[in-house]
């Protein structure tokens, strides 16, 4: 968050082209730090019953800033409509990220974190922090040796042996083929914006006309940036209720249904191309938060060892970005080589891809502890890996209770 401060002011005084793309560069360094940490510090510091949705509502947040974000956008270009407005729109960030930084020095470190560098009496006082209430119960907490103990080796190569394999796979190549379904139907983006909001200079001849697009774009994106907020709603209120696994794969197989829904708009025109294109991305934005949008983020802290949790949710999330990448390079070519329905059928392909590795790897996490997770892979756990367990917490739980 420090650094990301430091080139949110940078870009704001930014003078050239170069600078620029390097305070650019440094936001994207920082927040791609953050991204997982941030998941963490809150999965390894609440109840099991309720993780899921404590995360899940934090990774709505990202939903509620794109639209908040928007409508300043909306409005800087409103009151000062000229190419320099984007300085105004960077500013408007610098003192809520400035109180996120302040706030990041009040945040509990990791009792899990803790313990597992056999720092046990730290970890009891994390805990203690954490389970503070008026009258003070418990007045203590004592770990045992063995409370530190973790199962899984350091370092990367530890994600690719034994059961973390498992974990490595489930947690990254669902999130990979999400991201390649996320941004893929992107390409649909400015055909739906013109359509729901009104239309727009195809071709912009001055700086009236772009900002003219642009505050028509800002008016479409804050439409569909309510319907992932809604996604996101049901994701919190179903994930510890029905299980992540259930929710992935039936996202998928959503997400799917509205690319092939949007697919069909080439063999019409008029008003029934533009009803099955937009019919196609509301369900895809609806069913991609529900379920791979926000379950591969919150699975990808969860699923593995406390020694390597770090590792695996920043690689998989890595991996998964390296999708986002191709789509953004690839998928103009494939557009103009293959045509628009071929590339959402390949698409559509990806996405119940992405429900079949998740049901052939599913690891399911809600209701477990996060140090029994993934423990027994056997073909009973398989079996009955969609059956939320109950009861189980960490060993500092137990004795608060």
């Amino acid at each position: 968050m420090a650094l990301f401060v430091l080139f949110l002011v940078a870009i704001v005084l930014a003078q050239s082209f170069v600078w620029l793309i390097v305070c650019l560069f440094g936001m994207g360094l920082a927040l791609g730090c953050d991204y997982p940490t941030a998941h963490l510090v809150i999965s390894e510091s609440t109840p099991t019953r309720s993780r899921g949705t404590l995360v899940l509502s934090a990774f709505g947040f990202q939903a509620a800033g794109a639209l908040v974000g928007t409508a300043v956008g909306y409005l800087v270009l409103r009151e000062d409509p000229n190419l320099l407005a984007w300085r105004w729109m960077y500013a408007t960030a610098i003192i809520p990220a400035a109180l996120v930084l302040l706030g990041r020095f009040f945040v509990t470190e990791s009792p899990h974190w803790l313990a597992i560098q056999d720092r046990e009496r730290d970890a009891e006082r994390e805990i203690l922090r954490l389970l503070q209430r008026k009258p003070p119960y418990p007045s203590d907490v004592s770990l045992s040796d063995s409370d530190g103990q973790d199962d899984g080796s350091a370092g990367y190569g530890a994600l690719f042996r034994g059961r973390n394999l498992r974990a490595t796979i489930l947690a990254s190549v669902p999130w990979f083929l999400q991201d390649l379904a996320t941004y893929g139907i992107g390409i649909f983006t400015p055909t739906i914006l013109a359509a729901s909001v009104g239309h727009k200079r195809e071709h912009a001849q001055n700086v009236v006309d772009l900002v003219a697009n642009d505050m028509i774009a800002a008016k479409g994106a804050a439409f569909i940036d309510i319907l992932l907020l809604i996604g996101i709603v049901g994701a919190v209120l179903l994930s510890d209720r029905v299980g992540r696994m259930r929710l992935q794969i039936f996202g998928f197989i959503g997400c799917a249904l509205g690319l092939f829904i949007s697919a069909q708009s080439v063999h019409y025109d008029g008003g029934t191309k533009m009803m099955l294109i937009f019919a196609g991305f509301m369900l895809f934005n609806f069913m991609t938060n529900l379920g791979p949008n926000s379950q591969t983020y919150l699975i990808a802290g969860e699923v593995f060892p406390t020694a390597i949790r770090g590792i695996g949710a920043g690689f998989a999330a890595s991996f998964a970005k390296i999708g986002a990448c191709m789509t953004a390079f690839l998928f103009p070519i494939l557009l103009a080589d293959i045509g628009t329905a071929e590339l959402l059928y390949v698409l559509v392909g990806a996405s119940l891809l992405g429900a079949l590795v998740t049901w052939l790897f599913r690891i399911e996490t809600a209701g477990v502890s996060l140090e029994h997770i993934g423990v027994d892979t056997g073909k009973d756990a398989l079996a009955d890996s969609g059956k939320m367990l109950e009861g189980q917490s960490i060993h500092s739980e137990a004795i608060a209770h």
